[in-house]
């Protein structure tokens, strides 16, 4: 692909609207976390999630020799945690310093306190995908959920929260906006 057409494709995804996660996982002692947006459920039964993490990070190495995971769901007061644990290069030791969190009860693996929601997961199956690899895991515990807590997105290259309730349309009404029937 051409630098025109991963500019293209990157312009493209950034108008889908994603919630942020925080994944991590504990390998001899250390914490090691990256942000992601790249991460959503697969299955209701068994319970399956699935992340992708590039090969070429620190991350993707101490997340395939532990093989479990920890994913907060980030709220929208958490944007400083994303960009911290997206910025490359971070030292590994006290990286949790100004970080609220606790060791997942299962894993190990460090949640954040005041996420809309927190699960550990054991990897399944990993595939190939291009430079990163997608991990499908298994969901061994789950956190409480926040109702009251609004998501961290990320929509057109930033990170948002929701806006303004959508008014809903009931079945066989017309959307004014445009004509579609629901």
């Amino acid at each position: 692909m051409s630098p025109d057409q991963i500019a293209e494709f990157r312009r493209s995804m950034g108008r889908f609207a994603t919630g942020i996660t925080v994944v991590t996982t504990k390998l001899d002692g250390i914490d090691h976390a990256m942000t992601a947006n790249s991460f959503t459920s697969v299955s209701l039964d068994p319970l399956r999630v699935l992340v992708c993490v590039e090969r070429e990070t620190r991350f993707h190495e101490a997340v395939i020799e532990t093989g479990t995971w920890g994913v907060s769901v980030l709220a929208a007061d958490q944007r400083r945690h994303a960009l911290w644990f997206a910025t490359r290069g971070r030292p590994l030791e006290g990286q949790f310093m100004q970080v609220p969190h606790v060791a997942g009860p299962r894993t190990g693996a460090a949640l954040l306190v005041g996420a809309v929601t927190t699960m550990e997961c054991r990897t399944s199956t990993t595939w190939q995908a291009g430079d990163h690899d997608v991990l499908l895991g298994e969901v061994l515990e789950l956190g409480p959920v926040d109702l009251q807590a609004d998501p961290l997105l990320y929509w057109s290259s930033e990170y948002r929260t929701v806006g303004p309730e959508v008014p809903s349309f009931r079945s066989g009404t017309s959307d004014d906006r445009s004509g579609i029937s629901t």
